[in-house]
């Protein structure tokens, strides 16, 4: 299946998240922060990164940006799993570059359809 990173300052949520994941038979890494999951993401290929928007050291949308800088995920599927739900935020995802977004908490199916529809 797919090399997943997921991104969140909540261990419970990366947690729920990687267990989501995991149970479907996808490979997940986590990260505590944009700064973490750049680190990570430049030295690991991942077919998908999920991450939160509200973290320190840097937010999920720099993260999505700075993703999209890079050549090799300037096409790999960025998701966006947070609490924030207005249209503002969402045109800033947008426009970093974000493939989805999805609101928590999470339905576990309803991620695992939108992972699957991503990718392909």
């Amino acid at each position: 299946m797919a090399r997943i990173l997921a991104v969140d300052d909540s261990a419970a949520m990366r947690q729920m998240v990687g267990i989501t994941l995991a149970g479907a038979g996808h490979q997940v890494e986590q990260a505590v922060d944009g700064c973490q999951a750049l680190e990570i993401a430049e030295k690991q290929k991942f077919d998908l990164v999920i991450t939160d928007v509200n973290m320190p050291n840097m937010d999920g949308i720099t993260l999505v940006r700075e993703l999209r800088n890079r050549a090799s995920y300037k096409y790999v599927p960025l998701l966006v799993l947070t609490t924030e739900a207005t249209t503002e935020r969402k045109q800033q995802g947008k426009a970093a570059g974000a493939t989805g977004w999805l609101v928590k908490p999470f339905n576990p199916e309803r991620l695992l359809a939108t992972v699957a529809k991503v990718l392909g």
